[in-house]
């Protein structure tokens, strides 16, 4: 079947990344040409007014708007034409359930990490894509870093030599907690590692094209505002296949009045021939200092996961790695891309799932290491 030229998208949810990355993206791509129809399923009225009225959509996007669904995902899913798109923006431990519903409909996927919370679930949307000729791809959208994309090409050609060690963090601001995070990362359903360091077993398989073999996660459990307990600290300690070993910290954890959006970053040690090798990205710091003339004044902006800039067209456009993350994927689909390239897929990332399942296990078993079958 040849490929359409323009795909409808319905997000299902509309919480904090569909304000902040998914919905302006989309927004963008509908004024270039590339997305129709956008609309936007959530359960209660609030979310999506809250979307309506948000400033910044309302002036990076003058006259553009996306339809209002209150109904069940099922129920708006039904609604749709086949072979068009839909955005996966719900809490981790309903991707599945979600994606199957969309798969079932003849759609294509993009989906917010993780994919899945157990392996099986994975191999089942995968081979239900594969059957159907869908793509399920999912925002890892680290990959569309220029850093990420230059330290791949480097390390495949051989310059820095073979990943021995390496420490990646990625903390999250303290009034995520505050947040709806706290009616849904509580400790029955997900954890900072999952939703946070997967990124970056994602990311060292990207940049080696290594594979991890074993987990353990220590994860500290603390209380969010409304009393639920979660694993609000871990700790991760993930093997590769030739032995190398990568240590993640994540957390809901970073000072509200610290600088930046969060604190993170990836550094790996290499071996090569007679010398070692580097891979540092500090990507906390961008280079980037601003002090504004009211409060709160002072900042260090990242320009390269998603801002607003200016542009030859009406309102602003939005710019970073965010958002070609999600051009890659829409791109994907309409070409009919089903191999995802350098995006990940369900049929290709695999490996993480296994690594996510055997995480939750290990911080159940207080850090135990755990091998992937």
């Amino acid at each position: 079947m040849k490929p359409a030229e323009v795909l409808d998208v319905l997000i299902v949810g509309g919480g904090m990344i569909v304000h902040d990355q998914i919905l302006p993206s989309l927004y963008h791509l509908q004024r270039l040409g590339r997305v129709g129809g956008i609309a936007i399923c959530a359960r209660r009225k609030e979310t999506l007014q809250a979307l309506t009225d948000a400033p910044m959509l309302r002036r990076a996007f003058p006259g553009q708007s996306f339809s209002a669904n209150l109904n069940p995902f099922a129920h708006a899913m039904r609604q749709m034409e086949p072979r068009n798109m839909v955005f996966v923006a719900v809490p981790d431990q309903l991707h599945h359930e979600v994606i199957m519903e969309a798969l079932g409909r003849d759609q294509h996927i993009c989906t917010v990490k993780p994919l899945v919370l157990e392996h099986r679930h994975g191999v089942q949307i995968a081979e239900e894509a594969r059957r159907r000729s869908l793509l399920v791809a999912i925002d890892y959208h680290k990959r569309f870093d220029d850093r990420s994309l230059m330290a791949r090409r480097a390390y495949r050609e051989g310059r820095f030599g073979e990943f021995r060690l390496g420490t990646a963090c990625l903390l999250e601001k303290w009034y995520y907690r505050r947040s709806n995070f706290q009616n849904w990362m509580t400790k029955e359903h997900s954890d900072a590692f999952t939703y946070i360091g997967c990124h970056y077993v994602d990311l060292v398989h990207f940049i080696t094209g290594l594979t991890p073999v074993a987990v353990s996660v220590y994860g500290i459990r603390d209380r969010f505002p409304n009393g639920a307990e979660g694993y609000l600290w871990t700790d991760a300690r993930v093997i590769w296949d030739n032995g190398a070993c990568l240590n993640v910290q994540n957390a809901l954890g970073y000072p509200d009045a610290a600088p930046g959006g969060n604190t993170q970053g990836l550094t790996m040690y290499c071996q090569g021939r007679e010398d070692g090798g580097l891979i540092a990205h500090s990507d906390q710091y961008r280079g980037v200092k601003y002090s504004y003339a009211e409060p709160p004044s002072y900042s260090e902006p990242s320009p390269d996961y998603f801002q607003y800039v200016e542009w030859d067209g009406a309102g602003l456009a939005p710019a970073g790695y965010g958002y070609r993350s999600i051009e890659q994927m829409v791109s994907a689909a309409i070409r009919g891309q089903l191999d995802g390239g350098l995006l990940a897929t369900a049929a290709n990332s695999g490996f993480n799932d296994r690594v996510i399942e055997a995480a939750r296990q290990s911080l159940q078993e207080g850090g135990r290491e755990v091998r992937l079958s």
